[in-house]
C-alpha cells in the first residue's frame, strides 16, 4: 500500500476512510456492550465488501458474519483462512442451480468454516442439507420481500423438520421499519420480536440462533427481552461505512467513512456546477439529493445522468472547475458495489 496525494487519484473514485471504519466499529463495541458484546454481533458484509475493511472487522474479534453473493462468500473465506479462528457464515440468500452450487463447493473448499443458507421450502432445506450446509428457516415480519410469514407455523415446522440436523436456527429481517425516531420504531419492530421470540422459543431450542435487524432498528433488537432471551444476533452492516439515510435515524457516534471523489468539469450555468460522477457511481435510486457533499453545505445534488451529477448552489461560494469534492451516500450500499477499485 502506498500513499497517492487525492489530487493524483482518477475520478469518480470511491474513497475509504480507514481511521473513520476503526471509529464506526469502536461505536458499535460501545452499543453492544450491555447487551453481550460482539457475540450478538453477524455483520453483514455486502456493504464492506473491501479485503481491507474485512480485515478490519476479523481483526476485531467477529466470527459471525452474513453475505449475499457467491463472490463475498469465496473473499470473506479467503480471507478467514489465514487466520487461526474459523468463522461462521450466513449466505443470506436462498440460492438454487449454479450460485448454491458454488456455496457448497466453498464449503468443500474451506472445510474449518461454517456455512449455512437460507431457506423458505422443504425440498430446498432438504438439499443444503445434503450438501452439508446449514440451514437458516427464513421468515418474513411483514416485509414481504421473501420468507414464511411468521403465522404459519406449519409451514415453517416443515421447513426445519426437513433440515433436520442441519437446522441452524430463525432468520427475520425486519428491512421495512425505517421510521425516523425510536419511540416508532420501537412501536412498529415490539409486535413483530415478541411473535418472532415466541416461534423460536417453541420450535427451536437453546442451540438455534435466531437473527434480526439491519442498521435502522438493530438497537430496538438489542433492548428486547424476549430476543435476549435467546441466542440472538443482529446483523447491520451499513454502521461500517455509515450514510446519511442511516444518519436520519438520529442514531449518534458514527460518521460517512465511504465516499466518492469527483471533480467538477462544467459550470452549464449560474449557480449550477456539474461533477464527473453519475449514477454509475453513486446509488441514484433513492430519493433526491442522492448524496451530500462533505464540507459544502450549500450544494444540493439535482438527479444525476450515468456520467454527469449537477449540483445547486443555494448558498455560499461556487466550487472552481477541476476542483475536487467528496460525495457522501444517502445510501452506502450500492456506491460501494458500483466501484471497481477504491483508495484506501
Amino acid at each position: 500500500m502506498h500513499a497517492t496525494p487525492l489530487e493524483h487519484l482518477p475520478t469518480p473514485m470511491l474513497l475509504v476512510r480507514l481511521d473513520r471504519v476503526r471509529a464506526n466499529l469502536a461505536r458499535m463495541d460501545e452499543l453492544l456492550a450491555p447487551h453481550g458484546g460482539l457475540a450478538r454481533w453477524r455483520p453483514h458484509v455486502k456493504t464492506a465488501k473491501v479485503p481491507e475493511v474485512l480485515e478490519l472487522l476479523l481483526a476485531r474479534g467477529l466470527l459471525r458474519f452474513k453475505c449475499a453473493t457467491t463472490r463475498e462468500a469465496r473473499v470473506l473465506l479467503e480471507l478467514a483462512e489465514r487466520r487461526s479462528e474459523p468463522i461462521d457464515l450466513l449466505v443470506a440468500y436462498a440460492h438454487r442451480g449454479a450460485n448454491l452450487a458454488r456455496i457448497a463447493e466453498l464449503a468443500r473448499l474451506y472445510p474449518r468454516h461454517r456455512l449455512s443458507m437460507l431457506s423458505e421450502e422443504s425440498s430446498h432445506a432438504r438439499a443444503l442439507a445434503e450438501r452439508g450446509l446449514g440451514v437458516f428457516v427464513d421468515l418474513d415480519p411483514q416485509m414481504g420481500r421473501s420468507g414464511i410469514a411468521l403465522g404459519e407455523r406449519a409451514r415453517i415446522r416443515e421447513v426445519a423438520l426437513a433440515a433436520g440436523p442441519a437446522l441452524r436456527g430463525w432468520h427475520a429481517y425486519e428491512g421495512h421499519v425505517r421510521a425516523t425516531t425510536a419511540v416508532e420504531r420501537r412501536s412498529a419492530c415490539t409486535p413483530l420480536f415478541d411473535e418472532l421470540a415466541d416461534l423460536a422459543q417453541a420450535l427451536g431450542t437453546r442451540e438455534h440462533e435466531t437473527i434480526t435487524s439491519g442498521t435502522p432498528s438493530f438497537v430496538e433488537a438489542l433492548e428486547h427481552r424476549g430476543l435476549a432471551a435467546l441466542q440472538h444476533t443482529i446483523s447491520p452492516g451499513i454502521v461500517v461505512y455509515w450514510d446519511h439515510n442511516s444518519a436520519a435515524l438520529g442514531l449518534q457516534g458514527f460518521r460517512c467513512a465511504a465516499s466518492v471523489l469527483a471533480r467538477v468539469i462544467s459550470k452549464p450555468r449560474a449557480q449550477r456546477v456539474t461533477v464527473d460522477a453519475g449514477s454509475k457511481s453513486v446509488d441514484a435510486s433513492v430519493a433526491d439529493p442522492c448524496v451530500s457533499v462533505a464540507g459544502w453545505p450549500g450544494l444540493v445534488a439535482a438527479r444525476p445522468s450515468e456520467e454527469h451529477l449537477p449540483l445547486d448552489v443555494r448558498s455560499g461560494p461556487t466550487p472552481a472547475l477541476g476542483e475536487l469534492l467528496e460525495l457522501e451516500p444517502r445510501h452506502v450500499c450500492p456506491m460501494v458495489n458500483l466501484a471497481e477499485r477504491c483508495a484506501l
